[in-house]
């Protein structure tokens, strides 16, 4: 068994929750996602992100504007909606059990 493939279905599984706080603290273009999630050692293939994204919006967590931009084509930004941010609430306490219950089997 590769340790790589146990931690790459690690961060996958806290990909969606990572999202949801990102947007938490301010709207934010596809490529400022990607560069947080890059230097958290969270995401290494981009085409990761834009299914997630799309899962998301689909469940009302999150929506999406057009901005124009001086440096080319208009740019997609994300923002979480009032349901996303509820659904944070509920991730923030299911993380912190999950943490609790694996530092418990851990001691």
């Amino acid at each position: 068994m590769k340790i790589e493939n146990t931690k790459a279905q690690m961060r996958k599984g806290v990909l969606e929750y990572c999202i949801l706080s990102i947007l938490s603290k301010s709207d934010a273009y596809a490529s400022d996602i990607i560069k947080e999630l890059k230097e958290a050692k969270m995401i290494v293939v981009e085409g990761t992100l834009y299914p997630l994204l799309t899962r998301l919006k689909n469940a009302g967590l999150l929506s999406y504007r057009w901005e124009e931009s001086t440096q080319g084509p208009p740019r997609k930004y994300y923002t979480s909606t009032e349901v996303g941010n509820d659904f944070l609430k509920e991730l923030d306490g299911s993380w912190q059990e999950l943490v609790d219950a694996v530092n418990t089997i851990k001691k």
